[in-house]
């Protein structure tokens, strides 16, 4: 019996005991464990970013110019082929034969017109009967130069260097046959070099204008001359390097948009139309300034600020103003300098005020 009555007054101070053991951490115990870095010193660039789409420099549908059943079809769809390839070929036996006709009739003219001459200078024939001879071999030439061109249209191949689509029908069918709404055949494309077409809002524009100035550049002077770098959705950094090669003279009522356009040599061919590209347009030359990793600049209805380790080992709240994006580092325009020591891992478990146990990140290789 004594055993019995002892085990609840045992389970209780074992109870006491296990709660006591987790006393809150008083003042210069060990603080929330985070990582933080010194912003970097580096040359900035000021930049504007804008969503584009890829273009063709040139679209060319080729189509059926004469009547006939296509005979021959001479490449692979999706192929990439050189100017002057031997694309399709329509049935020719029935113009061979009209060039024929033809340069028969002209062969007569011609000697006719000849004979006629010698006759005229014999004073055997008349002048008008000359002249009827010489209308006759004229037209029988432009018959000629007719059919030979037509000859000529069996035949097509590729007007430029490009990239061809689907073929549209398939060998055996007749084309041509509607002069008022000409057969598709296949579409090519030029894409060495290629286009990046994209706009800029009024807003914007008038942020570059005022950069523009700032780095004393004229209104369109850039076009021509300014670098513009472009990068897929699945590629890092700006890796395609082009020239701003047009900008529209007004704004585009109906969407408030100024269009812009880059060409980019694209002669690896990665490029191709109707992708989206990120464009980049850079501003002046670099200047030195200071960048720290985007994921570390936080952002709420106070602004843009990034959490510091002070000398003190305490978290506290710094407001920044931000510069360019630079692939994953964002350039700090106001608000830091080089010694401070900014959070950039355990970011969700601080809040300001708290003490921190500061781990320095090894700086990432250049």
């Amino acid at each position: 019996m004594k055993i019995i009555k002892a085990f609840p007054a045992a389970l209780l101070l074992a109870l006491l005991s296990t709660g006591c053991g987790k006393a809150p951490k008083g003042p210069g115990q060990e603080g929330v464990r985070v990582t933080v870095v010194h912003p970097r010193e580096t040359g900035v660039t000021d930049h504007i970013d804008f969503t584009g789409t890829v273009g063709a420099v040139q679209s060319v549908d080729i189509v059926a110019r004469v009547e006939g059943f296509l005979e021959g079809i001479f490449f692979k769809d999706g192929s990439y082929v050189t100017k002057g390839t031997p694309l399709l070929k329509i049935q020719q036996d029935e113009y061979i034969d009209q060039l024929k006709i033809y340069q028969a009739q002209l062969d007569y003219d011609t000697a006719e017109y000849n004979r006629q001459v010698v006759m005229f200078r014999q004073n055997s024939t008349s002048e008008a009967s000359v002249q009827k001879y010489l209308s006759e071999m004229q037209q029988a030439q432009a018959q000629v130069s007719l059919a030979k061109l037509n000859l000529a249209y069996t035949t097509m191949s590729a007007p430029f260097d490009g990239l061809l689509g689907e073929h549209q029908v398939d060998v055996g069918n007749l084309v041509g046959n509607n002069p008022g709404n000409p057969t598709l055949l296949v579409n090519i494309e030029q894409i060495v070099p290629i286009y990046v077409n994209f706009s800029i809002n009024t807003r914007d524009a008038l942020r570059l204008r005022q950069l523009m100035k700032a780095h004393h550049m004229a209104d369109k002077s850039a076009v021509g001359k300014n670098p513009v770098y472009a990068r897929l959705e699945d590629e890092t950094g700006f890796p395609h390097e082009g020239v701003l090669d047009f900008s529209d003279n007004s704004v585009d009522t109906s969407t408030g948009t100024i269009p812009l356009r880059g060409i980019f040599p694209n002669e690896d061919r990665i490029l191709f139309p109707g992708l989206f590209a990120e464009v980049r347009i850079p501003l002046g030359p670099p200047r030195p300034g200071l960048v720290i990793p985007e994921t570390a600049v936080l952002s709420d209805q106070e602004g843009d600020y990034v959490f510091l380790v002070n000398e003190k080992n305490t978290v506290v709240r710094r407001s920044i103003v931000k510069g360019p994006l630079n692939g994953v580092d964002r350039a700090i325009t106001k608000g830091l300098s080089a010694s401070d020591r900014v959070v950039v891992g355990g970011i969700p478990n601080i809040s300001a005020g708290q003490t921190a146990e500061a781990t320095l990140q090894a700086p990432a290789p250049q």
